[in-house]
């Protein structure tokens, strides 16, 4: 996950645009900043779902099968 400076300095940069005050140096970190970010939320989302099971009530494993071969796979690296 992205540290907290980073979080921080990301919403820094936000607040500074919707001022009308970011320098062009300043919007290009901003869209980097973000790039990681979002690279980062997209990886810790695959990985919870890769890892989840789904149950119906009589106890079967229903999980999607596209979640099944993303963790199969997972599994072989």
């Amino acid at each position: 996950m992205l540290s907290q400076e980073k979080i921080a300095r990301i919403n820094e940069l936000s607040k500074k645009a919707k001022a009308g005050i970011l320098t062009e140096e300043e919007a290009k970190e901003r869209s980097m900043l973000r790039k990681e970010y979002l690279t980062s939320f997209r990886q810790s989302m695959r990985n919870t779902i890769e890892n989840v099971t789904v149950m119906d009530e009589q106890g079967n494993d229903v999980t999607p099968e596209k979640v099944k071969q993303a963790k199969a796979k997972r599994n072989l690296n």
